[in-house]
């Protein structure tokens, strides 16, 4: 099951991605999926349809939780020792854009760069969870990018501006309910060029962990999003750059860059 949130113009709303690339149709459904039933409508739209506008599958209501440090490669790139617990900061849910939406460049940092990461979508009230029990308070799994102002990074012990400015946190393209994360592969390019190709069986913390663990700092609320860090090969972003970001078994989450 593939679940999106889309607009034709009107209202967003959601649906069931039905059928095979290239001929798929967006089976409309009632309500916002991560609070109440799934009932189809019985309208279908062609995804192909121009006017048809994908937008981020989730707004977060209360945070995004990201993690950093969470591929060794990675880690050792930036030049840091691996954690020796999660290393947890916060995004506002205004960072957040959806597919094909720009990253906008601000104008105060000079060195942007992409981080390709698998995003885990919360359905359910959580605190204090345990381990094995954590996966079932999980809704879905989607896509996103973690942008990051490296420049500000370095300079900022807290990284509130690095990584939390407008549109920052694109999202998409849809979320996927009941996936086997513990082995998938998370890739970005930029402008068709491979920069991340790493695996979710390389995660320090894993999922089951990291919700576990998170849910004892703060109660994880429905639509809060986790994202779980991404593998070595960040690298810079700049003007009418176009980045993608692919999980395996998700999908593609693609924007264009500007400088304005």
């Amino acid at each position: 099951m593939r679940i999106a949130r889309f607009t034709t113009g009107d209202d967003p709303r959601y649906a069931l991605v039905e059928g095979v690339p290239g001929a798929e149709e967006l089976a409309v459904i009632t309500g916002d999926p991560i609070y109440t039933t799934i009932q189809p409508t019985g309208e279908r739209v062609p995804l192909s349809d121009d006017a048809v506008r994908l937008l981020a599958p989730v707004i977060p209501r209360s945070k995004i939780i990201g993690v950093g440090r969470n591929y060794a490669a990675h880690a050792a790139e930036m030049g840091h020792a691996l954690p020796v617990v999660p290393l947890l900061f916060l995004k506002p849910n205004t960072s957040v854009i959806g597919p094909d939406d720009p990253i906008i460049l601000p104008v105060w940092t000079e060195d942007v760069e992409h981080e390709a990461e698998l995003a885990v979508v919360i359905g359910k009230v959580t605190k204090n969870v345990t381990v094995a029990r954590a996966l079932d308070h999980v809704f879905g799994y989607t896509v996103a990018n973690d942008v990051t102002a490296r420049d500000a990074q370095r300079a900022e012990p807290q990284w509130t501006r690095a990584k939390g400015f407008d549109t920052s946190c694109p999202i998409g393209p849809w979320i996927v309910p009941g996936l086997d994360v513990s082995d998938l592969a998370v890739r970005s390019r930029v402008n068709g060029q491979p920069r991340q190709d790493g695996r979710t069986s390389q995660l320090i913390f894993d999922v089951a962990y990291l919700v576990s663990y998170i849910s004892e700092v703060f109660t994880l609320l429905p639509g809060d999003v986790i994202l779980t860090g991404t593998p070595a090969g960040v690298g810079p972003i700049v003007d009418r750059d176009i980045v993608e970001v692919e999980v395996e078994d998700i999908g593609i989450l693609r924007n264009p860059v500007l400088r304005r």
